[in-house]
């Protein structure tokens, strides 16, 4: 049996939406920093605070996600802000709620960045960093 022009109209169509979706879901894993982690939330509805998105449109959450609308099929979102790993004992990592950033901090002080300094080491399992 062939296609009807119809069929064939739909088919195209059907094929345009899911490689749609392929391309905003792979772009969805491969945002920036690659300890961001991502979600996706089958049947969600493409609503945020009362607006309604349309396929491929992004929105901001409050606890920083970055939401994709995937219409019909559900909502993706990944984390925005990267998660240090790799660094010194003396310090740790702060949440910013509102910038949705994280900062590196000494723990004596959180009011100083964590830098390298005479009295501290740096660099991975506590070897000092090269010159």
């Amino acid at each position: 049996p062939s296609l009807t022009p119809t069929m064939a109209v739909q088919a195209q169509r059907m094929g345009c939406a899911w490689g749609t979706l392929c391309l905003l879901l792979s772009l969805l894993l491969q945002l920036p920093g690659s300890q961001s982690k991502c979600y996706f939330q089958a049947k969600a509805p493409c609503e945020y605070e009362g607006k309604q998105f349309s396929l491929g449109e992004s929105w901001l959450s409050t606890n920083c996600l970055l939401c994709t609308c995937l219409h019909p099929i559900g909502v993706g979102c990944c984390e925005t802000t990267q998660h240090p790993i790799d660094f010194p004992d003396w310090c740790e990592a702060h949440y910013d709620s509102q910038t949705c950033q994280i900062s590196v901090v000494q723990k004596a002080n959180p009011s100083l960045p964590c830098v390298k300094s005479v009295e501290h080491e740096w660099g991975s399992a506590g070897t000092p960093e090269p010159l």
